[in-house]
């Protein structure tokens, strides 16, 4: 054989052999992964162990990047999460569920006051951009333009949120409670009449939708409007949650102002306030509603 066939041969089995090692290396963190998505529940930590070192066997599976930053998600490590999706993004820029994740992990760190919120506006953009019709990064990009003082922006991107999925209710109470603090009434109460039409029974999220309407209810005087969307409220919310305690206070409160009050309900409703939140480590962050709680009982003529 002439020397030049010789090393072109010689050169071929190197290759297949640096081939092969690029498959197994492949076909082992794939293994990895998998045995970490069997863990990646109950326990994060040894699962972004393996995640990690199934990037190191194959640096170009975005897939397994992707993973590895939702187990760091749910320990709540925002800054290797949006590091590690950066990478997925890099590998994968099509993919806007990663742009999305990367985006929120960074709000998530702004909340922390460790970074601004304008870093996580890119990448919910880039997301949008990859796909239009992602409601949560309209919904999500709201949120940060309302961080960032941008109320305007803010109402696009939560208008467009809606109009992409009309059955999240969630997206018509970010909506509405912008309109109202904004003072526009009139157009938050359209929003939250519109949530209810597309509201399925059961569905938690539409408390924060009677408790908006019974705002808009209040700002026009209108009482017994303001205590039917409380009560509606209070169904909502059952005897569990926050929620079910400060409803008892709003609708209690409301119960008192009526003409007449109704002051057997209003002094029920007040009472059961003070007694699961006016105690214990929940009184300094229910401290006002307390005092005014107390003061409403007793003019009520209750103990």
């Amino acid at each position: 054989m002439k020397l030049g066939a010789m090393v072109m041969a010689s050169g071929l089995v190197v290759s297949s052999m640096l081939g092969l090692g690029c498959s197994r290396n492949r076909q082992e963190a794939v293994i990895l992964a998998n045995q970490a998505d069997k863990e990646v529940t109950l326990n994060p930590d040894g699962a972004a162990t393996k995640y990690e070192q199934a990037t190191k066997l194959d640096p170009t599976n975005h897939r397994i990047f992707y993973k590895l930053s939702m187990a760091y998600k749910k320990k709540e490590e925002w800054d290797k999460t949006a590091s590690t999706l950066s990478r997925a993004t890099q590998l994968a820029p099509k993919f806007a569920n990663y742009w999305f994740e990367r985006a929120y992990a960074l709000e998530m760190q702004a909340k922390k006051k460790t970074i601004s919120y304008d870093e996580a506006k890119e990448p919910y953009q880039k997301c949008i951009e990859n796909d239009p019709n992602f409601a949560d990064c309209y919904h999500q990009l709201g949120n940060v333009f309302l961080w960032t003082d941008d109320e305007q922006k803010a109402l696009e991107n939560y208008t467009k949120a809606v109009e992409h999925n009309p059955a999240e209710i969630r997206y018509y109470t970010a909506l509405a409670d912008l309109y109202i603090r904004l003072g526009y009434t009139k157009e938050a109460e359209q929003v939250l009449k519109e949530a209810k039409n597309f509201a399925k029974p059961g569905d938690k999220t539409l408390f924060g939708v009677h408790v908006l309407l019974s705002q808009v209810h209040q700002d026009r005087g209108s009482l017994p409007e303001m205590v039917t969307e409380l009560e509606a409220a209070k169904a909502v919310a059952g005897n569990e949650g926050p929620e079910s305690v400060q409803i008892l206070f709003s609708l209690g409160s409301t119960y008192a102002q009526l003409t007449p009050p109704r002051t057997q309900e209003a002094v029920q409703m007040l009472k059961g306030f003070t007694t699961r939140a006016c105690k214990g480590a929940k009184a300094a962050s229910f401290k006002t509603e307390c005092e005014t709680a107390q003061t409403l009982v007793t003019r009520l003529g209750g103990n």
